[in-house]
């Protein structure tokens, strides 16, 4: 006797879910990733445009300031509004603070890790422990969704060094 239409309907839906969880293995990245192991994201997923002149720029410590951990870091903008992050407001956006590192790519969301700190409660200043050496500091505006804007508002790289 074969299974009562409800269970069958479970064993096919957690079997389904077993599938797209862990694949089929053979040498396909798992679902959510490329090759090159980036996030998948929709192509839908909106961006949005700052106006013209839009910018930020690191207050303190100042280029080439030699500092101690932990570092306080104070952010500024100007024609543009600071917003927490999912607040869906014209020219607005919120920080992030890029450390010895790039923005790889300016059309996928801004990386969640130790070199990607977000911001978005709107904060503009942060303290930051770093080790003891030369370190590159860079704020990048993420729109609601962490996203650059079209046009990146990203301030210039400053470098300071840590005693």
């Amino acid at each position: 006797m074969g299974l009562k239409p409800c269970r069958a309907f479970k064993v096919a839906a957690v079997s389904a879910l077993l599938g797209l969880l862990f694949g089929c293995g053979g040498d396909n990245p798992p679902a959510g990733t490329a090759e090159d192991d980036k996030p998948v994201v929709p192509a839908t997923l909106p961006r949005n445009e700052a106006a013209p002149g839009a910018g930020v720029f690191i207050i303190s410590p100042i280029n080439g300031a030699t500092v101690s951990s932990p570092v306080a870091v104070k952010f500024g903008v100007s024609g543009i509004a600071i917003q927490p992050a999912g607040s869906a407001v014209g020219n607005s956006g919120h920080h992030h603070l890029l450390i010895d590192t790039e923005l790889a790519d300016p059309s996928l969301p801004v990386p969640s890790d130790p070199q990607h700190l977000h911001f978005g409660k709107g904060q503009t200043e942060t303290s930051v422990e770093l080790e003891p050496g030369e370190h590159r500091l860079q704020l990048v505006l993420g729109d609601a969704n962490h996203v650059p804007h079209i046009n990146p508002v990203m301030s210039e790289p400053i470098t300071i060094t840590v005693e």
